[in-house]
C-alpha cells in the first residue's frame, strides 16, 4: 500500500500495522496519530548521522561475532547505496515509518534482505536517535564555530584599518571618552571568542557516544562500546544506560551557547544600525545590505542587520522551548523527546544566517572618519583628561579633581564652548594652579594616545591587538577554525 493509499486508509477507520512493529500490534496507528507521532519531516536532516552510526555499529557487530562479515558487508555497501539515493534525491520518505531511522532500516531490508534486520541486533531507537543528535550538533557546533572565526577575522583586519581612527564611546549612549573605531571592533572580537569558547566546552562534554545503551537498561550481547564510539570520533562511551538515552543537556548547552551568541549579534547588529542613521553616519553599507522604501526614494534602510537584530528572539525562544519540553521528566526515554531537534535546527540556520550577514556587513561597511572624528569631540568627552592631569601634575586627590572638572565643565557649557577652548585664565578662575600644559592633554588625539594600559584605545595597542588576532585566526593557524 502507497502512503496515499495508507493516509486514505487511516481517514476510514481502515488502518495498516507499522510492519516495524512486528507482532504486537494487529491493526495501525489512526491518520492523527501517525501525522503527530511522525519526526520524518524533520529529523530526516540527520541522514549523515544515522548512516555513519549504523556503519560503526555493523562493523562492531561483525567483529565481536553477533553477525557475520558478510552480512556486515552487505549492511554496509546497502548503507553506502542508501547514502547516494538520499543525496541524489531519489530516496523516498515515508510517513508510516515515522522517522529516519526506521525509513533507512526498512530500505535496507528491502536492498539486501535478512542481513539488513540483523542490523538492529544490541541497539535500540532509543541510544541511535541519541547518537544520531549528538553526532549532528557536533558537527553543527564546528560549522558555527567556523563562522564566528571568520566574522572575527574580518572584523580585526578592519579593526587594523581603522586603529586610529576616533570615535565617540558611549555609556548610556551618551558620549563618554574618545576611543578608536577598530578598539571599538576588537570588542566584538573578544566576545565573539567566547562564544567559541563556549562551543568548544559544550562540544567537549557532549563527545560521549550513547550507543550500545540499547533501550535504556543496556544489552545482553557482548558488544564493544568502546569499537564504536571511537569509530565515531567520540572521546569515550556514555558511563550510564539510563542517562544516556535520556540527555538532552547537550542540546541544551548548544542552544544556550548560541543563545548568548545571538545576544551579541544582536548588540552589534543594532550598533550598525545607528551608525547608519542620518543623526550619526558613521558608516555606510553599500546596496548590496540596505534595502529601500517603497514610497520615501531617498531611503537607504539597513534591513539586514535589523534582521539579524531580531533573530535572537529565534534562537532564545529554542532554548526556552527546549528546556520546557525537558522539564519534569522522568527517566528515562519519554516521546516528548521527539520535540527537541526542532529547536535545534531553527536557531541553528537563523544563528548561521545571522553570523553570514553580519561577517558581510563588516566586509562592506565604510567608515566616516571626519565624522566619527567630529562626534568624538563632543560631549565634553576629554573632561576625565582633564581630571587625570589635575591628579597627576597637580597632585589633586581624584574626587577633588572631578569636582574641579565638572565646575570647568559647567562653566564651558555656560559660555558655549567646549573644554579646550576655555582660556587658561578662565581655568584658573575654578583651579588656581592651573598651567598652560593643561591643554596638551585635551585634545580628541591626544585622549585616544594616552589610553596606553593594556586593553586600552590607544592605536599602538590597537595595531598589536588586531595583528594577533589575524595571526591567530590567519587559515592553518592553530585555533582558526574547529
Amino acid at each position: 500500500m502507497s502512503v496515499d493509499e495508507q493516509s486514505e486508509a487511516g481517514k476510514s477507520g481502515a488502518v495498516t500495522a507499522n510492519a516495524q512493529w512486528g507482532g504486537r500490534f494487529a491493526g495501525g496507528p489512526s491518520a492523527i496519530m501517525r501525522e503527530i507521532n511522525a519526526s520524518i519531516g524533520f529529523d530526516k536532516a540527520m541522514w549523515r548521522q544515522d548512516i555513519a552510526g549504523s556503519l560503526a555499529h555493523a562493523a562492531m557487530l561483525a567483529k565481536v561475532g553477533i553477525i557475520s562479515a558478510t552480512d556486515e558487508t552487505k549492511i554496509r555497501n546497502g548503507l553506502t547505496e542508501i547514502g547516494r539515493e538520499i543525496e541524489a534525491g531519489t530516496f523516498i520518505f515515508d510517513d508510516a515509518l515515522e522517522d529516519i531511522h526506521m525509513n533507512i532500516e526498512a530500505r535496507l531490508s528491502e536492498r539486501i534482505g535478512e542481513a539488513g534486520k540483523r542490523l538492529h541486533t544490541a541497539r535500540s531507537r532509543n541510544d541511535q536517535v541519541a547518537t544520531d543528535f549528538r553526532l549532528w550538533v557536533r558537527d553543527a557546533a564546528d560549522g558555527i564555530s567556523a563562522q564566528i572565526a571568520a566574522l572575527m577575522l574580518s572584523l580585526a583586519t578592519r579593526a587594523l584599518e581603522y586603529a586610529d581612527t576616533a570615535m565617540p564611546g558611549f555609556t548610556h549612549l551618551q558620549t563618554a571618552q574618545p576611543v578608536t573605531f577598530g578598539h571599538h571592533l576588537l570588542a566584538y572580537v573578544e566576545m565573539l571568542s567566547r562564544d567559541r569558547g563556549r562551543l568548544a566546552d559544550a562540544r567537549r562534554r557532549l563527545n560521549e557516544c550513547p550507543l550500545g545503551s540499547a533501550a535504556l537498561a543496556g544489552t545482553s550481547f557482548p558488544i564493544d562500546r568502546k569499537m564504536t564510539a571511537a569509530a565515531l570520533g567520540f572521546d569515550r562511551p556514555t558511563a550510564n544506560s539510563l542517562d544516556a538515552v535520556s540527555d538532552r543537556d547537550f542540546a541544551l548547552e548548544y542552544l544556550s551557547a548560541l543563545s548568548i551568541l545571538a545576544m551579541h549579534l544582536s548588540r552589534f547588529a543594532e550598533e550598525i544600525v545607528i551608525w547608519c542613521s542620518a543623526p550619526f553616519s558613521f558608516i555606510r553599507l553599500s546596496d548590496a545590505f540596505t534595502t529601500g522604501s517603497s514610497i520615501m526614494p531617498q531611503k537607504r534602510n539597513p534591513d539586514a542587520a535589523e534582521l539579524a537584530r531580531a533573530k535572537i528572539g529565534r534562537v532564545a525562544g529554542s532554548l526556552i522551548s527546549l528546556l520546557t519540553v525537558m522539564k519534569g521528566l522522568p527517566l528515562a526515554y519519554a516521546k516528548d523527546m521527539q520535540e527537541d531537534k526542532v529547536p535545534v535546527f531553527e536557531a541553528t540556520e537563523a544563528v548561521s544566517l545571522t553570523l553570514a550577514a553580519c561577517d558581510g556587513m563588516v566586509r562592506d561597511l565604510k567608515a566616516s572618519e571626519r565624522q566619527m572624528r567630529t562626534f568624538a569631540g563632543s560631549g565634553f568627552s576629554t573632561a576625565t583628561d582633564l581630571a587625570d592631569w589635575l591628579v597627576r601634575v597637580l597632585k589633586l586627590p581624584f574626587r577633588t579633581a572631578h569636582h574641579v572638572t565638572g565646575r570647568l565643565v559647567a562653566l564651558a557649557e555656560a559660555k558655549g564652548t567646549d573644554l579646550a577652548e576655555l582660556s587658561l585664565a578662565d581655568m584658573q578662575s575654578v583651579e588656581p594652579g592651573i598651567t598652560n600644559d593643561v591643554f596638551s592633554v585635551l585634545s580628541v588625539e591626544a585622549s585616544i594616545a594616552s589610553r596606553t594600559s593594556e586593553g586600552g584605545t590607544a592605536g599602538a595597542n590597537v595595531r598589536q591587538q588586531a595583528e594577533a588576532w589575524l595571526k591567530k585566526l590567519a587559515p592553518g593557524a592553530t585555533g582558526a577554525a574547529a
